[in-house]
């Protein structure tokens, strides 16, 4: 590829573009390659969303780009807490272990990413010293409106998620890139960092915008909304029953997930095995819906769609058939690597075993109540003892008696 179709390569199919001009200086001018970097907090699990930046990523590396995925432990902890800080560690080496399955899924080489844990450089004098910088340039009221919509909003929010979007925009320079990569939805922290890196002596970076895709239920996909995403290791059948809630209405484009998925993550997939202009998605339907059907771009998808000439179910029934393809070599490396399986449970432990135990109760007599209800034999020596208790006390004298049967304090 000559430098312009590498520049089309990197920008297309994005939503916005801030500074164009410094892709072409680098790509154009400079001859060399550019140095784009992607941050993502290791918080909850990762689901097909993450489809979206991945296909992005597998066109900056066909188009010579030097790629940086920023596993952001310090950032994921700065969200409101989010994610713990004993856990954020195993959280970072997840999203490692799924985000290379994902690619690997989907043929892209991974031996030309570079993987970085924010904590690496972060925690160093220079960075804390630039973020003390940082902090006397940008007004709280800046800072909060940058990291609206990606730092969770809360009633009370914490001074940690002020800090997030100045961390952000300094990675910029620290991880020593041309370009930061995210979604629309960064917008303003990538404004953020245009106005205010130049004035520490920095250069100013380009921003590379990925449309929002809509989840199952509408909105925004959420890793914390279990019915607008569909994890990367859950099963073919709990595939089939979301997609089957997923909201769909007939001859409607707008704001529809399972359209949405299939124009940003089908079709480009399909281009990446195919090449470029040779994407496809089959239907597989009975003969007296039509037969199978088969299309070779959004836009004649979306004319049949809105026509009624293909239905909500065909086109979920589509996605599912498509979707598991993807899915099923991710959930095979995931079922024949015990490090995979063994960091997955340290990094999202079972909800039986982080359940806090509860405290036992005790009645008046001071026998502690039985837990297990049901069992008729723990049920009858606990009347046994408790009958036990009274008896020993009214077998005394009356201030006696008072003293072994008096209430516990505390609430009973």
């Amino acid at each position: 590829m000559n430098a312009k179709e590498r520049i089309e390569l990197i920008t297309g199919g994005l939503q916005e573009v801030l500074k164009g001009n410094i892709l072409e200086e680098v790509i154009e001018r400079e001859g060399r390659s550019l140095k784009i970097y992607w941050g993502t907090a290791p918080t909850g699990k990762p689901h097909c969303g993450y489809f979206v930046p991945m296909v992005k990523i597998a066109h900056f590396l066909q188009a010579g780009c030097e790629v940086k995925i920023l596993l952001a432990d310090i950032h994921a902890f700065l969200d409101n807490m989010k994610a713990p800080l004993d856990l954020v560690a195993h959280r970072a080496k997840y999203y490692e272990f799924i985000i290379k399955a994902l690619l690997r899924a989907i043929g892209v080489p991974i031996e030309k990413l570079t993987f970085v844990l924010g904590s690496s450089y972060q925690l160093s004098k220079e960075y804390q010293m630039d973020l003390f910088r940082m902090s006397s340039i940008v007004t709280e009221h800046d800072a909060k409106k940058a990291g609206a919509e990606v730092v969770k909003q809360v009633s009370s929010p914490l001074l940690s998620g002020l800090i997030y979007p100045l961390m952000q925009a300094l990675d910029e320079e620290h991880l020593g890139v041309d370009a930061q990569f995210g979604g629309v939805d960064q917008r303003k922290i990538f404004t953020l960092a245009a106005e205010n890196l130049p004035s520490l002596g920095y250069k100013e970076r380009a921003h590379l915008m990925n449309p929002m895709v809509p989840g199952l239920a509408g909105g925004k996909m959420s890793a914390s909304d279990v019915n607008s995403k569909i994890d990367l290791l859950d099963s073919a059948e709990t595939v089939k029953s979301k997609l089957k809630k997923a909201i769909c209405a007939p001859k409607e484009i707008e704001g529809n997930g399972i359209i949405s998925f299939i124009e940003y993550v089908l079709f480009p997939i399909s281009e990446l095995a195919n090449g470029k202009g040779n994407g496809r998605f089959d239907i597989q339907r009975d003969v007296k819906y039509g037969g199978n059907v088969t299309y070779t771009s959004i836009e004649e998808l979306k004319k049949a769609y809105s026509e009624d000439l293909l239905f909500p179910a065909d086109l979920k029934k589509g996605l599912e058939t498509a979707l598991n393809a993807l899915l099923d070599p991710i959930r095979n490396e995931f079922a024949s690597s015990p490090d995979f399986q063994a960091i997955t449970e340290a990094a999202y432990p079972s909800e039986d075993k982080t359940k806090k135990k509860k405290k036992e109760k005790k009645i008046g007599t001071g026998y502690v109540a039985m837990k297990a209800a049901t069992d008729e034999k723990a049920l009858a020596e606990a009347a046994v003892e408790g009958r036990k208790h009274v008896e020993d006390a009214i077998s005394t004298g009356a201030e006696e008696a008072i003293g072994k049967l008096k209430v516990m304090d505390g609430p009973q």
